[in-house]
């Protein structure tokens, strides 16, 4: 029977066979949408070589996907990518630059 380390240290990400962090969860959650997704179309009547093929493909599908993703962004890049589209491009500055610094005095009243 094989041992699988998990975790190798305090403060070191979550890693399983070279998934680290996020990926873990994606992962997971892809295997048990897939799952879920075989279970309704076999109690629907779909021939059960389709569900097995739509198993296998998505299975097969989803470990590619979710390593290709783990080799290019690394640890940390899906949210990186995530907070890129978040920011703005550019600000857009459409009050004259004396609007600026013009000290409006109903606002520092007591």
């Amino acid at each position: 029977m094989n041992i699988y380390n998990i975790n190798k240290g305090i403060g070191r990400t979550v890693e399983f066979k070279g998934l680290k962090a996020q990926y873990l969860f994606v992962f997971a959650g892809g295997l048990l949408g897939i799952l879920l997704l075989i279970m309704i179309l076999y109690m629907t009547g779909v021939n059960s070589y389709l569900c097995l093929f739509i198993g296998i493909g998505g299975g097969s599908l989803l470990v590619w996907q979710t390593f290709s993703l783990n080799k290019k962004y690394g640890e940390h890049g899906l949210m990186k990518k995530a907070a890129t589209k978040r920011h703005p491009r550019y600000i857009i500055c459409r009050k004259p630059v004396y609007r600026y610094f013009k000290f409006n005095s109903k606002l520092y009243q007591l």
